[in-house]
């Protein structure tokens, strides 16, 4: 009896304690539950503060979905036109097509007008990779051995350039694009104007592509000289051996002109225009140009629409004796045109008798100056880029002068031992000028350094039957090309001796140069 009390009272305690355990664990589980709520309130919080940033790029307020509906797709085929035709074509039928489409473009002939562009840009691309080191040459080259030569330069090659069907032409103009230093003009004609004229090239290079280039146009007669416009680089005055003139524009398709124009008048005999010049355009905008042709008048023209109309602004004569002038009416005029930078009016005339005429426009009845410059043709004329006085010129007498035009007898006289082709004025200097002779060689001069001889005289030809015909300077960078008898064009980069400009800055400056050169000159009478 009493074990079993005990017992009982054993049992009775195990429960109690079990029952208080039991009791402990609920109230354990309700503090981790009430904790466990309270963690997840501040979590869910959270997440809310979370949610309004949430997919920011993609998110989508529940209030705006709609319904998407199933994509749907409807396919129709139209009618397709149908048009029957037959031909017959020989070989000859195929081939001047192929010519004719070739000639048309060699660009835009293979590719469409909407990745043209594309493809120059991708043919411009591999041709600088291919010639690398020729436009490292041409952005960095600076010769160091100037340092040793003294006074004297030299001339680095560049680039060549030559187009197949060139060959059998002359280079008789040479122009470079002022909006667009890059590209340039070039003239092929053949140089005896009175025969032989098969028709003749006007070609457009870059270079940024000497492999091909940017335009041809073929003409019915030579080209004598051309001109881009200053202000609209699209527009190219031509004057051509037969008398005429046009302009081309660059920015059209095809390879007509856009206008042209003939002397009127016109001689039994040939009469090339030997120069032609833009001007400022008209008050009504109208694009206007100067020519000189071999028929003793200089010529304005005018375009207006697709038409070319012209205006006598003066007429040359031989002499004073109109027997004298009937005798001699065969001979040629204006030989070359040249406006003053500063005075628009006033412009230079070169006729085949050697002189020289200053002209103004508000003159047609008379010249402001005469000077009897050479002995033969003169070639080129050209006003100085800086001073306002100072002009040059050359001729098939083997000279290059430099005069003042106030004075009737030249500054500088000097004589080349070979006929003089033609003579640039240097853009970024007043005293330094180049010229090209026909035994294939070219002289730069620096009156600042040297008033007596050139302080470069360079071959730049192979064949010794070659011919220099034509020389221009790159209007911003120091560069100059050369076209010569066989339709090619060469580049060429002046030595640091060849293109040394004044430390200050300004036009000011090289007139103060040139002015000195003239003042301590001791060839002046």
């Amino acid at each position: 009896m009493h074990h079993k009390i005990l017992s009982d009272s054993i049992l009775s305690t195990e429960n109690a304690a079990t029952s208080a355990g039991v009791e402990s664990h609920k109230d354990d589980l309700k503090v981790q539950a009430d904790k466990d709520r309270v963690e997840g309130s501040v979590a869910s919080k959270a997440d809310t503060n979370k949610i309004k940033c949430k997919n920011e790029a993609h998110f989508v307020d529940r209030a705006t979905q709609t319904l998407n509906f199933s994509k749907r797709e409807i396919g129709c085929s139209p009618e397709h036109p149908c048009r029957t035709f037959s031909a017959t074509a020989n070989q000859w039928d195929i081939y001047d097509a192929y010519q004719h489409r070739h000639e048309e473009s060699i660009k835009q002939s293979c590719y469409p007008a909407a990745v043209a562009n594309t493809v120059k840009i991708l043919e411009k691309m591999v041709h600088q990779n291919a010639v690398a080191d020729i436009v490292q040459d041409f952005a960095c080259f600076e010769d160091e051995a100037d340092r040793f030569r003294g006074q004297e330069g030299v001339l680095l090659p560049l680039w060549k350039f030559q187009h197949k069907k060139a060959r059998r032409f002359s280079v008789t103009a040479l122009c470079w694009s002022s909006k667009y230093p890059q590209l340039f003009a070039v003239g092929l004609g053949s140089v005896d104007y009175i025969s032989k004229q098969e028709g003749g090239l006007i070609i457009l290079y870059s270079l940024k592509n000497s492999f091909l280039p940017e335009h041809i146009f073929p003409t019915t007669s030579g080209v004598k000289c051309l001109d881009i416009h200053p202000q609209h680089p699209s527009l190219l005055a031509v004057g051509f051996y037969d008398g005429c003139v046009a302009i081309y524009s660059m920015g059209k398709k095809g390879l007509k002109p856009v206008c042209k124009g003939t002397v009127p008048e016109p001689s039994s005999f040939t009469n090339p225009v030997f120069q032609v010049c833009w001007q400022n355009n008209e008050t009504d905008n109208n694009h206007r140009f100067v020519s000189v042709d071999a028929d003793f008048r200089v010529l304005s023209w005018t375009q207006i629409k697709h038409e070319l109309f012209c205006t006598e602004m003066l007429r040359l004569s031989l002499t004073d004796d109109p027997s004298d002038e009937e005798q001699l009416q065969n001979l040629p005029g204006g030989t070359s045109l040249d406006f003053h930078k500063q005075i628009d009016h006033v412009y230079l005339v070169g006729t085949v008798q050697g002189k020289i005429h200053k002209c103004s426009e508000c003159h047609s009845d008379k010249f402001l100056m005469t000077y009897d410059s050479h002995s033969s043709e003169v070639c080129t004329v050209k006003w100085n880029h800086f001073h306002p006085r100072v002009f040059i010129s050359c001729s098939f007498d083997r000279t290059v002068k430099v005069w003042d035009d106030t004075i009737k007898d030249p500054v500088f006289t000097f004589d080349l031992r070979s006929q003089v082709g033609d003579v640039a004025w240097a853009p970024y200097s007043s005293t330094v000028f180049a010229a090209v002779t026909v035994d294939g060689i070219v002289h730069v001069f620096d009156l600042n350094i040297c008033k007596y001889e050139a302080i470069c005289q360079q071959r730049v030809v192979a064949k010794e039957k070659t011919k220099l015909t034509c020389i221009q300077f790159h209007p911003v960078n120091p560069v100059i090309i050369v076209g010569n008898s066989q339709g090619g064009v060469n580049s060429f980069k002046l030595s640091p001796n060849l293109r040394k400009m004044s430390k200050a800055r300004g036009p000011q400056p090289e007139v103060d140069k040139m002015e000195t050169c003239l003042t301590y000159n001791p060839d002046l009478p």
